[in-house]
């Protein structure tokens, strides 16, 4: 990451106004790129969509919570917050 002087890019007026609030601080200004929602790209939101659902049919077709749970490796509780949603 290269650092700039801020006096070089910004207004006189914006500068003294972030002056106030940061006087000699070094400042992270974040990119204006939208971010990407969590598991876009690994496939990890598709993944876990899918599984669950998997587990609401096993659930609808009379298996049990206990053996769900067991068979994907996940707490009961999990279980059922999944099976309930």
């Amino acid at each position: 990451m290269k650092y700039r002087n801020a006096s070089d890019i910004l207004p006189d007026e914006l500068l003294k106004e972030i002056q106030k609030y940061a006087s000699g601080e070094t400042l992270y200004i974040p990119s204006n790129n939208d971010r990407k929602k969590w598991g876009h790209d690994t496939g990890a939101r598709i993944f876990y969509k899918q599984r669950n659902e998997e587990i609401r049919n096993r659930f609808c077709n009379k298996e049990s919570i206990d053996d769900l749970a067991e068979e994907y490796c996940l707490s009961p509780e999990t279980v059922r917050k999944i099976v309930y949603r």
